[in-house]
């Protein structure tokens, strides 16, 4: 009884281990089901348009492995893209794009796959701690920051008429603010270490690349003090000069 007792309990295991609740569950459920290429794909873009998108990735992911050449190959990997992309799996996401811009240049959605790319790089860069308490960490790595610009910006010179061409622009315009933040944290980080030289060159900087960002103000209020720490009155002046003309209400202009 107690032999018997055990099999069936070994019967239960297999069948939670086949079917329980892991993360695998979808992709196990499909391939054992034994469904076709295009029954897969039909469960994935329900699970898309539930906001699945963990779910719809698995079975993404078990479609592209099982059928890597079939007609539905370049739809499957660009909707996995996206399902990875939304459901938070932004490495994964990376690695789909890449795979899919390098064996598919001249594909007709290539646009859309460097677009992903750029949204997804920007992804990466958001910190968890700014959104939800709304913290300021402007100095942070802008690493990824500077590779979705790099995307947006390869967007629209390779494909100036593609739809997402206008969306890319208004991005980049963001991430500018985002990097000239950045210059000015670090410009600061310069001036309390007193190292007025490289202060003032952080300031130009921001100047010379991001000139149609908010951070200009700031940009010219380090360079106004640094110059004046380094006794340097000319290019105090001419910063001092630019600064009034157009930020007549800063603190720095008595």
């Amino acid at each position: 009884m107690k032999k018997q007792f055990a099999q069936f309990s070994g019967v239960i295991l297999l069948t939670a281990t086949l079917f329980g609740c892991s993360s695998s569950d979808k992709e196990r459920v499909a391939i054992s089901a034994n469904l076709d290429a295009q029954q897969i794909y039909e469960k994935a873009k329900t699970s898309m348009r539930t906001g699945n998108f963990s779910a719809a990735a698995q079975l993404l992911s078990a479609l592209d492995a099982r059928y890597p050449f079939g007609p539905l190959s370049n739809q499957v990997q660009l909707d996995l893209i996206y399902s990875y992309y939304k459901a938070g799996d932004t490495p994964q996401a990376l690695a789909t794009i890449d795979r899919f811009v390098r064996l598919n240049p001249n594909h007709s959605d290539i646009d859309y796959a460097i677009y992903m790319r750029g949204l997804t790089n920007m992804e990466v860069d958001k910190n968890l701690f700014q959104d939800i308490v709304s913290l300021d960490r402007s100095d942070r790595d802008p690493t990824n920051s500077r590779d979705a610009f790099d995307d947006f910006r390869s967007l629209i010179q390779q494909f100036p008429d593609s739809k997402y061409a206008a969306d890319a622009q208004k991005r980049m315009l963001y991430i500018k603010t985002r990097l000239a933040k950045y210059e000015v944290a670090v410009a600061r980080f310069y001036m309390r270490r007193e190292a007025f030289v490289a202060a003032a060159n952080r300031g130009r900087y921001i100047i010379e690349n991001y000139p149609d960002t908010d951070q200009i103000q700031q940009a010219l209020e380090i360079m106004v003090e640094s110059y004046d720490q380094l006794g340097l009155d000319d290019l105090k002046n001419n910063a001092m000069k630019t600064l009034k003309y157009n930020f007549p209400d800063s603190s720095f202009i008595s």
